[in-house]
């Protein structure tokens, strides 16, 4: 019996060993599958949050196969060996010493001067007159009371259009005393009507004009004139050495945070949310005020809006929450540099939070200065957007939320410098897609690509200036595209045509 166990214990422990030893590949197979399976449910589920909550953000990691797609965001289009060309033809005359003056009162914010300005240059040149240095806008909705040396160098102004026009700083003294022939020109006008306008100089010496804004055609002008505008906005027309100098130093400090920035000129100010009629996102209170400010300005001229049509219409400026998806949507990551050339935004940190919990990386004036330094900038509304405009020349992307009188210079000017980088948003496309999105119609990825397929050709890559087709008579000025959003193919040209 005893031998019978001593037998019979070996073969029991060898099967048993033999079972484990079979059984261990099945249960590492059902491991693997198991974490197979996690992984794999892992990453489908994300994708259905994603599409299912419509998170708008992309947590791209940086690495060097994503180098070409992050350069892709920051280049500018090729702008095919075209260049600035300002140089009069061989038929363009100094000026004439003329015994005639025009003074001028600039109206409305800094950008519409400065172009109303420009105009005005050429006007004297076709009037043959003597252009006294224009008086600033110091009654409109920023109550600036900055006078031209304030903000422009003014002896250069006269010393740099010197061969144009003859530009004095004031009137004669025997001149001040005597009648002037105040005018209101017409808006969009050419040089014949400006020819008629001369018959005033028989009987006076004086023309005084009272709006400088869209007082020349956009389109149809001789070439000299078109040019002599280019060299009046954007080389007589310097700043002053002190907004030069703070608005190069605040370029400076935002180049030592980050290599790029953007310069997002984000129009959500009182001002403009009221004029337009815009309450998107707004409290009733808000919407209140704003249609209060709206009946008590005389002079805006409509007071009923409709709110939605307003928006549907692509009229309205981009909410700061709207221009975060915007940008994420494009593919900028949340930690972008973003400028904020702009006033105080309504609603302050309210609305702007909607903007910073997707790019938090937001900068203002008053973060990038010090209070010494800004000084009398933060007093003078047309100073202080001044230095937005320098900045926002100088970004490597300038985007506005609406397309108003800085957009559209900045713009112009970004062109006439090599077509730097502009992205203008097509708001009314944007909405539908903002609404698709929020309803949940459209998914996360859907809604990126369809964004950017709508942007591809808005990017500020080389093209003449657009006009309204089938649009005839006086209607048709008022919606052609401004000559200094886009002053291509007058004061933009080939090299060998520049030379010539």
């Amino acid at each position: 019996m005893v031998g019978e166990r001593r037998y019979r214990h070996p073969k029991s422990s060898s099967t048993s060993k033999a079972r484990k030893f079979s059984a261990l590949p099945i249960v590492l197979y059902l491991i693997l599958l198991i974490v197979l399976s996690l992984a794999v449910f892992i990453l489908y589920t994300k994708d259905i949050l994603l599409d299912e909550h419509q998170v708008p953000f992309l947590h791209v990691q940086k690495s060097e196969s994503n180098q070409v797609l992050d350069d892709a965001l920051w280049e500018a289009s090729s702008n095919y060996g075209l260049r600035s060309c300002v140089k009069p033809t061989s038929k363009y005359k100094h000026a004439s010493v003329s015994d005639h003056f025009i003074t001028v009162r600039s109206n409305g914010g800094l950008n519409q001067m400065r172009t109303g300005i420009a105009d005005m240059v050429a006007v004297a040149r076709i009037m043959n007159a003597t252009l006294v240095v224009p008086q600033l806008d110091k009654s409109s909705f920023w109550q600036d009371s900055s006078t031209f040396s304030d903000i422009f160098d003014e002896d250069h102004f006269i010393e740099f259009l010197r061969h144009d026009v003859t530009v004095v700083k004031a009137l004669p003294k025997h001149l001040e005393s005597q009648p002037h022939a105040r005018k209101h020109f017409t808006l969009w006008s050419g040089v014949s009507y400006y020819q008629e306008m001369m018959d005033l100089w028989k009987e006076n010496k004086v023309i005084h004009v009272a709006k400088s804004d869209s007082r020349l055609a956009n389109n149809n002008l001789p070439l000299d004139i078109q040019r002599l505008r280019c060299r009046a906005l954007y080389q007589a027309l310097r700043f002053s050495p002190p907004v030069e100098n703070l608005g190069n130093k605040l370029v400076e400090r935002l180049r030592l945070r980050s290599k790029r920035y953007i310069s997002l000129h984000l129009r959500y100010e009182k001002d403009m949310l009221s004029f337009t009629g815009c309450t998107k996102g707004l409290t009733d209170a808000e919407a209140e005020e704003l249609r209060i400010m709206r009946e008590k300005t005389s002079h805006w001229k409509v007071k009923s809006i409709n709110s939605t049509e307003q928006r549907l219409g692509g009229h309205c400026p981009l909410t700061p929450k709207e221009v975060g998806i915007f940008l994420d949507a494009l593919g900028y990551p949340n930690s972008t540099l973003i400028y904020i050339a702009a006033g105080k935004i309504y609603g302050g940190e309210t609305h702007l939070s909607e903007l910073k919990t997707r790019f938090p990386n937001l900068v203002f004036k008053e973060m990038l200065a010090t209070k010494e330094e800004l000084g009398t900038f933060t007093k003078h509304a047309s100073q202080s957007a001044a230095l937005d405009y320098l900045i926002s020349i100088e970004s490597d992307v300038f985007i506005p939320s609406h397309d108003g009188n800085m957009a559209r210079t900045v713009e112009g000017h970004r062109r006439f410098l090599g077509h730097r980088k502009t992205i203008t948003p097509d708001r009314g496309g944007l909405v539908q897609l903002f609404d698709k999105f929020e309803a949940g119609a459209v998914s996360a990825s859907k809604f990126r690509r369809h964004v950017k397929q709508l942007h591809k050709n808005r990017f500020g890559a080389p093209r003449r200036r657009s006009n309204p087709m089938g649009i005839r008579g006086r209607a048709r000025l008022r919606l052609e595209e401004s000559f200094y959003q886009n002053p291509f193919p007058e004061c933009i040209c080939r090299f060998d045509e520049a030379v010539k």
